[in-house]
């Protein structure tokens, strides 16, 4: 493979522009919750003031009893339904252009691997002739795995929510610093339905992305030996995708399987010249190598990417990069690759995370 400086910038050219439409998810889903929590916040304060105002200690039956304070909930849990089904619906509104431009790019990116006189081994327009039952495919299972995500926020939120109201309360001096201390804990637990929905968003979005660039690296099969694990190597990307650049995978395997919401892209990677057919001098690939480039790093970022624990046994050789990876099962999502533990770090009492 002659991975180039061109190779590179189409890479960096797509992960640019999915970047942009998750950002711009991103901002609506935020924008909507919290014009969301502008509309009820008002009532709820009400509510929480007539209680406190009442006494010096109010009891949860108290609370339970307070018709305004029914009233402000259930316009909670009908804003959290609400919510939810319209960020699944914003959330697939994007896929058909992700993944469109998904698999068109895969035709350049393999195209700038070869030399010039060989634009006949890629046909650029390949992905316009993708059979449409298996685009519509990776639609339906988006779309139908977005759903099966977003659809049990509102009644775990409200059940957060309502716990957090529902404390047995000191009123003291001031009722409405204890009404503003309260609404602010119970706006903390209002937008972890936007945490989930935000982690739905980008992970569901890439893995259409990955899906559909799976589809595009079939369709030009013949010259293909693989495709390449590309991570961003910086100090925001985890050890286990550090461990993971570089790494070849076969042509049809979905990828890559790193970790919710993570920034990794695959490469179609080209046969060498010499299988191709191609009597030139191959030159060598511009892939960034790991290793040296985690080397070239300051302490601080090594110690950064890596936590304290880990990055003491790299430092004496115990930790590897190749042992910083680890496959790992997660309920409601797919396998993917995570952080190893240190070496002789305990495992015990870990148990699996929810997708969202």
């Amino acid at each position: 493979m002659a991975v180039t400086t061109e190779t590179l910038r189409l890479q960096a050219e797509i992960r640019a522009n999915l970047d942009r439409i998750v950002d711009n998810q991103t901002r609506d889903l935020v924008a909507a919750w919290a014009d969301a929590w502008d509309e009820v916040s008002p009532d709820l304060t009400a509510a929480l003031l007539e209680q406190l105002v009442a006494g010096e200690t109010i009891t949860r039956a108290q609370l339970l009893r307070s018709t305004r304070l029914r009233k402000a909930l259930q316009v909670i849990k009908a804003q959290l339904e609400t919510l939810a089904t319209d960020a699944g619906v914003r959330i697939v509104a994007d896929l058909q252009d992700v993944i469109d431009t998904a698999g068109a790019a895969q035709a350049s990116v393999i195209d700038s691997q070869l030399p010039p006189n060989a634009d006949q081994l890629v046909d650029l327009d390949a992905w316009s002739r993708v059979d449409a039952d298996q685009v519509a495919a990776i639609v339906t299972r988006t779309t139908e795995q977005i759903t099966s995500l977003a659809r049990p926020i509102p009644a775990e939120q409200y059940a957060i929510l309502r716990r957090e109201l529902i404390r047995g309360m000191a009123a003291g001096s001031n009722p409405r610093a204890t009404a503003a201390r309260i609404m602010r804990r119970t706006e903390g637990r209002f937008n972890g339905g936007l945490t989930r929905a935000l982690v739905i968003s980008r992970t569901e979005t890439l893995d259409a992305h990955r899906a559909a660039a799976r589809l595009g690296r079939l369709a030009h099969a013949d010259v293909l030996g693989g495709w390449t694990w590309l991570a961003k190597l910086d100090a925001r990307t985890c050890p286990s995708c550090w461990a993971q650049h570089g790494s070849l995978h076969d042509v049809d395997e979905l990828g890559p399987q790193d970790h919710q919401q993570g920034r990794c892209t695959a490469v179609p990677t080209t046969k060498s010249w010499k299988d191709l057919g191609i009597d030139i001098e191959e030159p060598p690939s511009l892939l960034p190598d790991a290793a040296h480039q985690f080397a070239t790093l300051s302490p601080a970022e090594q110690k950064q990417i890596l936590g304290p624990a880990r990055y003491a046994a790299w430092v004496r050789g115990e930790f590897l990069m190749n042992a910083w990876s680890v496959r790992r099962t997660t309920d409601g999502w797919r396998d993917s690759y995570g952080v190893a533990p240190a070496p002789g770090a305990s495992r015990g009492g870990r148990r699996s995370r929810k997708a969202a």
